[in-house]
Parts: C-alpha cells; sequence; structure tokens
C-alpha cells in the first residue's frame, strides 16, 4: 500500500531498540517503553502560510529523527505499526 501524507504531516517508522543492556539483562515486551527514534518513511508537502504560499517541510524521507512519546496517531500500513505526525512533533533530526 502507498500512502502520501498530506500538508505538514509525516508517516514514521519507530525503530525498536536491542533487546539487551550491559550486562547482558533482557527487557520483556511488558516493561519496555515506547520507542522516540524513528525513521521518517514519507512526508508531506508542506503546510500552506496566510498568503497561500507552500511551506516546505524541514525533515525529509529517510531522516531519523526524535519525537514525543505519545506524538502522532499509530496506523497498521502493510502488517507494519507506523504513526502519522505532524512536523512540530518532531523534536529533533539526528544526524550521523
Amino acid at each position: 500500500m502507498k500512502v502520501r501524507p498530506l500538508a505538514d504531516r509525516i508517516l514514521v517508522k519507530r525503530e525498536e531498540p536491542k533487546e539487551t543492556v550491559r550486562g547482558g539483562i533482557i527487557i520483556p515486551d511488558s516493561a519496555k517503553e515506547k520507542p522516540q527514534e524513528g525513521k521518517v518513511v514519507a512526508a508531506g508537502p508542506g503546510k500552506l502560510d496566510e498568503n497561500g504560499k507552500r511551506v516546505p517541510l524541514e525533515v525529509k524521507k529517510g531522516d531519523r529523527i526524535l519525537m514525543g512519546k505519545y506524538a502522532g496517531t499509530e496506523v497498521k500500513i502493510d502488517g507494519e505499526e507506523h504513526i502519522i505526525m505532524r512536523e512540530d512533533d518532531v523534536l529533533a533530526v539526528i544526524e550521523n
């Protein structure tokens, strides 16, 4: 299925944290927090300003981002969990 976000929305796939931590302890699923890191899968064209001009988004497809724990709306696309959220909910872009 192909999804194209509208206006200033982006489609993000959460990146799952590693299963183990230092010392080799395995954390069960019930004790895990929602990951706050994700990868932008698709981005909308941007929102319109008060003059009707399109303001492009700062994030683009392929960017790794940090987001709030409860940001956006969770959706299932082709059996995989994704989040549709506004660009305003992005806290930072992770640069390599």
